[in-house]
């Protein structure tokens, strides 16, 4: 099973937003709008939306919202 994960983390590395699913069209919509949601500020700090895929749900952080 392919789970995709979004995050939005900040410079130090701590996940701000995490949501998981298994659908890649939503999952891609979910990035694009995380992506969106960072000001110009927050990128320039080196703040970065991520998308990344995992085979379990023992490897999505424990505060995602999860969705199936």
């Amino acid at each position: 099973m392919t789970i995709w994960v979004n995050e939005q983390i900040d410079p130090s590395g701590m996940i701000h937003a995490c949501i998981a699913c298994c659908d890649e069209s939503q999952a891609n919509d979910c990035h694009e709008s995380f992506e969106n949601n960072l000001s110009d500020k927050q990128k320039a700090a080196g703040w970065i939306a991520q998308l990344r895929m995992v085979d379990s749900w023992d490897d999505v952080p424990v505060n995602a919202l999860k969705l199936d």
